[in-house]
């Protein structure tokens, strides 16, 4: 697992700056809450006539003078997408540095095969997403329990499953990408990320266009649906789970035949 070891060591500034920033900003909207718990009641009643814009957020469906309703819409966007800009960003650049940075040689010259190289290297990108999951999902329970409020288990456990199953599958659509690239890679992550968001936005606001909730990851986040049905959509899942590995499985059917310049 030498290379595995590498990746989290040249990873790990990254890692915790977007793990710090997604954290803290999921701190201070917890904290925010009880100056605002109040107010809510009359902003949720606003946003529920806001027609088009609030059906976009699921801002229509949620009762803001809760902490579930305030936590998926405001907590949620936040946790969204920056763990979809995180889990884009590590995966998309995993493979396609080495041509990148001009360390293919020295990698390559090891007796290592591809397919050991590519294994080890998504486990790395699997193990920072884990991780910062882990480290933001305690500060969100810590945080809330600070404030005074009942931690509502269920919600948030469901709500940061359905964000980490995302990552997931984002990560493993972005590697699969990285095999195919041979320069820089940034923004072809942060687009795919950013795609799948709006194609979520789009389905949300067009009933014609309910089936882009299937392709997008983004589509078994809804708070707002998570909160009602007490469950993440199994169909939606299984959709993600299957572009995942295909993702996965295009990485090492492409990078294990890749002439590396």
């Amino acid at each position: 697992m030498t290379l595995v070891k590498h990746e989290l060591r040249q990873g790990k500034t990254s890692f915790w700056i977007w793990t710090a920033c997604v954290g803290f900003l999921l701190s201070v909207c917890i904290f925010l809450f009880p100056e605002m718990k109040g107010q809510m009641e009359d902003i949720g009643d606003l946003f529920a006539s806001m027609g088009s814009f609030a059906e976009a957020f699921g801002m229509d469906r949620l009762n803001f003078g809760t902490l579930v309703g305030f936590y998926a819409v405001e907590c949620g966007n936040i946790l969204g997408l920056g763990g979809a800009f995180f889990a884009s960003l590590c995966a998309v650049g995993m493979l396609s540095k080495e041509e990148k940075d001009r360390t293919s040689e020295f990698l390559l010259a090891h007796p290592v095969s591809r397919v050991r190289i590519i294994t080890e290297k998504l486990v790395a990108v699997f193990l920072q997403i884990t991780a910062m999951n882990l480290v933001v999902y305690a500060l969100s329970v810590c945080s809330i329990a600070a404030i005074g409020e009942e931690i509502p288990w269920k919600e948030i456990s469901l709500m940061h499953l359905a964000y980490y199953l995302l990552q997931i599958e984002l990560a493993g659509i972005c590697f699969g990408v990285s095999a195919f690239l041979n320069k820089g890679s940034a923004g072809v992550g942060l687009g795919i990320a950013v795609t799948a968001y709006f194609l979520n936005l789009i389905a949300n606001v067009a009933d014609v266009a309910n089936f882009l909730k299937y392709v997008t990851p983004f589509g078994y986040c809804e708070g707002a649906d998570i909160v009602a049905n007490g469950k993440i959509d199994g169909a939606m899942v299984a959709v993600g789970i299957f572009l995942c590995l295909f993702g996965i499985a295009a990485a090492y059917i492409k990078y294990a035949r890749k002439d590396i310049r």
